[in-house]
């Protein structure tokens, strides 16, 4: 059997990897094989890390919470469960971007909230 060089089709994978692996060091963005693995565990990365960014922001969101209500005088959790008893609903993305740029709106979202800390 003749040997097959792969021709128009190889060359245009070939370029299609390689052009993902624009940016990356060394033969990395050079040689075929090497970016060829380089582009697939970067492919996984940002595969898992696009699931990953979700629990990290909702980590960071509960955090300022928790720094803010701390000011106050409460902790994180008595303020979610007085959100829930003085039927506010707002998310934690929310309270957290509330609660970083603007201090007063949080503290008053507090106040309105202790008293149902209290009766607990």
């Amino acid at each position: 059997m003749p040997r097959v060089k792969g021709g128009f089709k190889t060359r245009r994978y070939h370029k299609k990897v390689l052009s993902m692996a624009k940016g990356y060091y060394s033969a990395r963005h050079r040689s075929y094989k090497v970016a060829a693995k380089a582009v697939e565990k970067a492919l996984e990365h940002s595969y898992k890390d696009r699931r990953l960014k979700k629990r990290d922001f909702r980590a960071l969101w509960i955090t300022r919470i928790n720094a803010a209500t701390r000011m106050f005088g409460i902790t994180y959790n008595q303020f979610i469960n007085g959100l829930k008893k003085a039927n506010i609903s707002l998310n934690r993305k929310v309270l957290a971007d509330i609660a970083f740029n603007d201090i007063n709106a949080f503290g008053e979202l507090v106040e309105k909230v202790k008293p149902f800390i209290k009766a607990a």
